[in-house]
């Protein structure tokens, strides 16, 4: 049984309860009724929030990387405002973990994504120069960059799994260039297909990002 599951099924129990009136026989006090419906309602609400803050996180991401990438495509004079702000979620990524996982793990996390951004840039300019050797390089750092992160994910939690990371975050970094490419050769079409289908697959990773935590720390959430 899952724990959304769990914590359902203790409602049906905690509402018969009080469709009787009694518990082991006896009244039950005015306060009790409240208590016993607040406690699994109250726990579930929080791992909703947290879920849904997990979710807004990444959200953030791959919608402030796509205003970057249409901003260094164009050339518009927002392009390092924009940059800023999307380097800021990735400080805010980092920070996220550090109540349930310590402040170095945290400070890295920062790291790796902001290096994942700083990779994003190099891979943006290359691609908009039809630069390949500097295509070439960019992307294996970021391929590297990407099983840093997994394996600090694995090492921290081993509900996150290694080798599902590294497929995630290839799949990521796949559709950013996809992404890229066809806003530079203007197929806007293509363009908005991988941003949709990015953000729906950025999306379910916040949703298992957040599932591993409440996994791992139910005491907390």
């Amino acid at each position: 049984m899952g724990m959304r599951t769990g914590i359902k099924g203790a409602a049906c129990v905690y509402t018969a309860i009080l469709a009787f009136g009694v518990l082991g026989g006896l009244p039950l006090k005015a306060g009790a009724k409240e208590v016993l419906v607040a406690m699994p309602m109250a726990a579930e609400n929080k791992r909703t929030a947290f879920r849904q803050s997990m979710r807004k996180l990444w959200a953030d991401h791959v919608i402030w990387t796509r205003s970057y990438i249409v901003a260094a495509v164009a050339g518009t004079p927002d392009t390092a405002e924009t940059a800023s702000r999307l380097l800021r979620n990735q400080a805010e990524i980092g920070a996220a973990f550090v109540p349930y996982y310590g402040e170095a793990i945290g400070a890295k996390l920062s790291q790796l994504v902001k290096e994942h951004i700083l990779i994003s840039a190099d891979v943006v300019g290359a691609l908009k120069k039809g630069d390949d050797a500097k295509f070439q390089d960019a992307d294996m750092r970021w391929h590297a960059n990407a099983v840093e992160i997994a394996v600090l994910l694995n090492g921290a939690n081993p509900n996150w799994s290694k080798e599902a990371y590294v497929e995630m975050f290839n799949s990521h970094l796949a559709l950013t260039t996809k992404e890229a490419t066809a806003r530079i050769l203007k197929r806007w079409p293509d363009d908005i297909a991988a941003f949709d289908e990015l953000y729906v697959k950025t999306m379910l990773m916040a949703d298992d990002l957040a599932d591993g935590v409440i996994k791992q720390f139910p005491e907390k959430i």
